[in-house]
């Protein structure tokens, strides 16, 4: 059976990740408490996010913004828009 974790994106007993998925406190922190789910959730919308406001990764303040939208994503606090995005729910069939 796998390893769980209580996650506090979701508030419940989930399937934890394998391993850390960043390096030193931070990815620890993240390993005992989110899971699996929400952390490829987060990875969606983390590429969205650098895609959509073209973000260059290198740069120190690309990193910390990207660092700052994960804690609110998984504080379940509102994150920025992206302007481009159109969820699924939000299509109507012609």
């Amino acid at each position: 059976m796998a390893n769980t974790v209580f996650c506090k994106k979701f508030q419940k007993d989930m399937e934890a990740l394998d391993r850390a998925p960043l390096p030193g406190a931070k990815g620890q922190e993240i390993l005992q408490n989110v899971s699996k789910q929400a952390w490829q959730e987060w990875q969606l919308l983390q590429t969205m996010m650098i895609n959509e406001k073209q973000l260059n990764l290198m740069q120190p303040e690309s990193r910390k913004y990207v660092m700052e939208q994960m804690e609110k994503f998984f504080n379940n606090e509102v994150t920025d828009k992206l302007s481009g995005y159109v969820s699924p729910d939000d299509i109507t069939e012609l």
